[in-house]
């Protein structure tokens, strides 16, 4: 076959195959028709037709989260590229890896305004990984067996190859992957052995610890989470998540603090505001971790293990860096623990276990369920409680207060159960990741937790759930406001609700039903677990409306330019502590 001219659409068809590609995500047009035609000739490669291309992008990261492998997405020219876009920044900020065809017109009309023509290289090169324009069929397989590499190496990302249609239907050689290595781009696998030794001697002197892990040991694979666990049991410190992280450590363990950041626990916030010792394991000291920069853990020294060498003293300086793969450096970084019998100080852990327990007992997420209207916190709590002992449950969420909800009261034992739109915060994420979500594991349960608003933004992707008959649960959180909205423009624009009241809701029940699907609607607090039970003995899609309080808002919460033990535990706190127009808190 190597010697075989092929025509470019089938090379690719050939190259995605060798890759071990079993789903593509995608939406016909005239510049990749082509493609689908050679797909259409084969039966290794599955087709998941979505209903526009954003939801394309997002079925591929639920797809990839899920199972550590790269989603992969067909989109035709034009406005089917430019749809992607937004799907591309959310995968490049939450370092998903992604590969991404676009067609393009003809090789000769490049440049020229043709019909379904846009500069695809050009808009998505901010937001992608690596992009490629291909206008030689004999590149093609060079150029997609390079696309899978860089999107999955290093620090994990979209990349964006752009097929000229002329290209896709002219004739070239096919080359197997193992007749290409990148010349150029080779991550750093393996950390410094000498920092790592600085940094278990650091850690083994501390007197307020802390591990504060996010995405990248999730990325790094379940091997890297596994020894997170070993070594943060091993040294008896506490440990902290993001919200990217989520899974990356068992939240049933008494040694997890939460969730940290913005609206993190109590207990995470302060301890990360008073450690003395921080190691930073895959994180990037983003701004909703860190609170404003100048008052960021003042009196720590910092250790930061990541792949990405960009992330090392880009936000925050640190004290020890390790640049390298996480469960690479975890590994060596406890083989050097154990070897050296490496003691903490015991009498000051305990002293730091104390104060921990005293910010515990604030019991920061603690709501009161009374009355006739089912309270948010409620809603996600009994959902977990209904779904914990089950084998495999996969959450993917919109964005906004019930994402923030579910972070806290869903608490995920293992990595890859957990997927939401982090950095770009991207509504209409989580029913299109449900759906890539399910494709990967079709026995499993599914759930996109989401908000009314939220929703709204991909529903049509409803319409490929009734296709492929799929037992997606929305699982909806229905306040009849654009929640995190709301409750800013409470928080700092004096209550004045501009344009974030839903005052035409569709009826979700009967949109459930229009679909194939089945309809639930629950406003009473008793009614809850029986709706849930049905929810999920149902084998076919649920859409559950359950109508909240709508004037709740999500705490604890860190306003924008405050410190983390400036944090805000409820309404009585904002009183105590105005928060002014530009959101720094008012001491």
């Amino acid at each position: 076959m190597a010697n075989d001219l092929m025509m470019g659409s089938h090379i690719l068809m050939t190259a995605l195959k060798d890759q071990g590609v079993t789903e593509i995500f995608g939406y016909p047009g005239g510049a990749v028709l082509p493609l689908y035609d050679a797909m259409h000739e084969q039966n290794a490669i599955r087709h998941i037709l979505v209903r526009q291309e954003g939801g394309a992008v997002h079925a591929a990261e639920g797809y990839a989260r899920s199972t550590g492998k790269v989603g992969v997405v067909l989109v035709t020219s034009g406005p089917g590229a430019t749809n992607a876009v937004t799907g591309l920044t959310d995968a490049m900020m939450d370092s998903i890896p992604l590969v991404c065809i676009t067609g393009q017109v003809p090789t000769h009309l490049i440049g020229n305004d043709a019909f379904q023509e846009c500069d695809t290289t050009g808009i998505t090169r901010p937001c992608t990984k690596h992009n490629y324009l291909v206008k030689d069929v004999n590149d093609l397989a060079r150029v997609v067996h390079e696309a899978f590499y860089v999107a999955s190496t290093g620090r994990p990302g979209p990349v964006v190859i752009d097929l000229p249609k002329d290209v896709a239907m002219g004739l070239g050689l096919y080359s197997t992957p193992d007749k290409f290595k990148h010349k150029s781009y080779n991550p750093q696998i393996k950390g410094d052995a000498k920092a790592i030794k600085q940094a278990v001697a650091l850690l083994a002197g501390a007197k307020k610890p802390i591990f504060y892990c996010g995405g990248g040991v999730i990325n790094s694979g379940p091997k890297a989470s596994a020894l997170l666990t070993q070594l943060v049991r091993s040294t008896g410190y506490p440990c902290t998540l993001t919200l990217m992280g989520l899974g990356a450590y068992p939240a049933s363990d008494p040694q997890f603090l939460g969730m940290l950041g913005m609206h993190g626990t109590y207990e995470a916030n302060l301890a990360m505001h008073d450690c003395d010792v921080m190691i930073c394991v895959g994180a990037r000291f983003d701004d909703r971790i860190t609170g404003v920069i100048s008052k960021f853990s003042p009196n720590s020294k910092k250790i930061h293990i990541d792949i990405d060498p960009s992330s090392i003293n880009k936000n925050v300086r640190v004290d020890i860096p390790i640049i390298g793969d996480v469960a690479n450096v975890l590994e060596d970084m406890l083989k050097v623990w154990k070897s050296s019998q490496a003691k903490p100080d015991q009498k000051a852990l305990k002293a730091w276990w104390k104060q921990i327990d005293e910010w515990r007992a604030k019991d920061c997420l603690k709501f009161v369920q009374k009355g006739k209207i089912i309270k948010p916190q409620y809603a996600i709590q009994r959902l977990y409680e209904a779904t914990k002992n089950l084998d495999d449950v996969y959450i993917t969420t919109e964005v906004g207060q019930h994402q923030m909800w579910a972070a806290q009261f869903y608490g995920f034992e293992k990595p890859n159960h957990w997927m939401t739109s982090g950095g770009l915060g991207t509504m209409g994420y989580g029913l299109p990741a449900a759906v890539g979500t399910q494709i990967a594991h079709p026995d499993a349960l599914v759930i996109d937790i989401a908000g009314e608003a939220s929703i709204l933004m991909n529903i049509q992707e409803m319409s490929t759930i009734a296709q492929y008959h799929l037992p997606v649960k929305v699982f909806i959180i229905n306040n009849r406001y654009m929640g995190m909205v709301r409750q800013w423009q409470e928080l700092l624009h004096g209550g004045r609700y501009a344009e974030s009241y839903m005052e035409s809701l569709p009826d979700f029940k009967m949109l459930a039903e229009s679909f194939g699907g089945v309809g639930m609607v629950c406003d009473k607090p008793e009614d809850l677990d029986g709706m849930i039970d049905e929810m999920l003995k149902t084998d076919k899609s649920v859409i559950a409306d359950v109508r909240v309080e709508q004037l709740e808002s999500c705490y604890p919460m860190i306003p924008s330019g405050a410190a983390h033990n400036e944090m805000l535990l409820g309404p009585k706190d904002e009183a105590d502590r105005p928060i002014s127009e530009e959101g720094m808190v008012l001491v």
